[in-house]
């Protein structure tokens, strides 16, 4: 049973980094391998009502992701639909794609930090698409964003998914992460920071033409106040989490829910062909539906490795045959570009007690470190990157021939510097 949901997971894998040379779309290979693996591993099992369970268990992790997903993208498209990026962008002087390059990358890394990689992401490589008409110079920014979002989620518990698991679990705390951790991620941010501006060094910004048709059917008031509104409930989703300790999806639902009312109500004097456009409900059509499918199928495929405890015995396996933390710590984070980086830190953080390791402890800071910025070395290697794939159609082949070897680099570049400097304070 265990060899054929490997098998199946691999081949399902392949189609979708091969999804341009074979034609198929890459959310139908995620779906149908989560129904081949899931259907495997209940027939192997012969108990459809713990395997009924466990799908339900793990629909509800993967519909939390899926709503934020949603909430997230719908509010972006409501801000650009009143030009509410322009606040930005008009104040954005620079001409050269470097200085640019230098520019997102820092706000990437603090943004994420504040808020999510995951909402950063989205919001940085839609802002993108307002600044920069090249595709391919918005496909070097998108891969630098994924990186820049997932360096910047790594050092503080609410950034990232991972982080805020060991930190809710006990493994971290908040000033010990942040301090412990802000360094690596910087450094994993600068060193492929650094060789992109190089590439890019004296290639001029070739800016996207202003929309004057749309600039006429949204007010500068309105502008401004989508914009800001929209930007506030991004940022107030942390906040909200921490004082309800509610999943952050409802915070997006809800704050999704006052941005429509707020819009309905600045535009309810106008013509239905005037303000169409500018609604909310124009917004849900203009989310990419295809992307969210296949994160569902993706999520629901690694989700059954972990019901399969098959990620629990490679944790296993690894303690056995490497022994070295460090170095085990590290092979986790690179899995976690293959796959998802949360059930393989929910596995770790079973295999090792807080008895044995305390909270702050190497294993556990690293872990976060490692898991956080592992993914971004491939596409699908974490919800940052799905975001990105999803709203720039980036090919999986194409960021990895591009954007892999970066983010590796950068990847060790953190790690050695973690470890030096724990030697140094410990």
């Amino acid at each position: 049973m265990l060899t054929a949901l490997v098998l199946i997971f691999v081949l399902a894998y392949a189609a979708i980094a091969l999804e341009h040379p074979l034609k198929v779309n890459k959310s139908a290979s995620a779906l149908i391998g989560a129904g081949l693996l899931w259907t495997v591993y209940a027939l192997s099992m012969g108990d459809p009502q713990v395997v009924s369970e466990q799908l339900g268990e793990s629909l509800m992790g993967t519909a939390q992701i899926v709503f934020f997903l949603m909430g997230a993208m719908t509010i972006v498209e409501v801000v650009d639909a009143h030009n509410g990026f322009e606040v930005i962008t008009s104040r954005i002087k620079t001409a050269k794609l470097s200085s640019l390059m230098w520019m997102v990358g820092f706000v990437t890394f603090f943004l994420s930090s504040i808020l999510d990689n995951l909402t950063t992401t989205i919001v940085m490589v839609s802002l993108m698409k307002k600044l920069l008409k090249e595709r391919d110079d918005r496909l070097f920014f998108a891969g630098i964003i994924v990186i820049a979002a997932n360096a910047g989620g790594a050092w503080t518990p609410i950034g990232d998914v991972t982080t805020t698991m060991l930190w809710i679990g006990g493994q971290i705390t908040t000033t010990a992460i942040m301090k412990g951790l802000f360094i690596a991620s910087m450094i994993n941010l600068l060193v492929p920071l650094g060789v992109v501006a190089m590439i890019l060094r004296g290639r001029p910004v070739v800016g996207v033409p202003s929309a004057r048709g749309s600039q006429l059917r949204a007010t500068s008031f309105e502008k401004n106040l989508m914009f800001f509104l929209g930007l506030g409930i991004l940022v107030a989703v942390p906040a909200f989490k921490t004082v309800t300790h509610l999943p952050p999806f409802l915070g997006i639902l809800f704050g999704l829910g006052i941005l429509w009312l707020v819009g309905d109500l600045i535009h309810k004097n106008k013509e239905d062909d005037e303000k169409n456009h500018l609604t909310l409900v124009h917004a849900l059509t203009r989310i990419d539906m295809g992307s969210i499918v296949f994160f569902i199928g993706i999520l629901l495929a690694v989700a059954s490795l972990e019901h399969s405890h098959i990620l629990t015995s490679v944790a296993q396996w690894l303690d056995k045959a490497v022994g070295r933390q460090d170095v085990i710590v590290i092979i986790i984070g690179l899995v976690s570009a293959v796959v998802d980086n949360v059930p393989l830190v929910a596995a770790s953080m079973g295999m090792y007690s807080l008895a044995q390791f305390p909270a702050d402890s190497f294993l556990w800071e690293f872990m976060a470190y490692c898991a956080g910025t592992g993914g971004s070395i491939l596409i699908i290697g974490s919800a940052a990157g799905v975001a990105a794939m999803g709203l720039e159609k980036i090919d999986f082949i194409w960021y990895a021939k591009k954007i892999s070897w970066l983010a590796l680099i950068g990847y060790f570049g953190g790690a050695a510097a973690y470890i030096v400097q724990y030697q140094l304070t410990h």
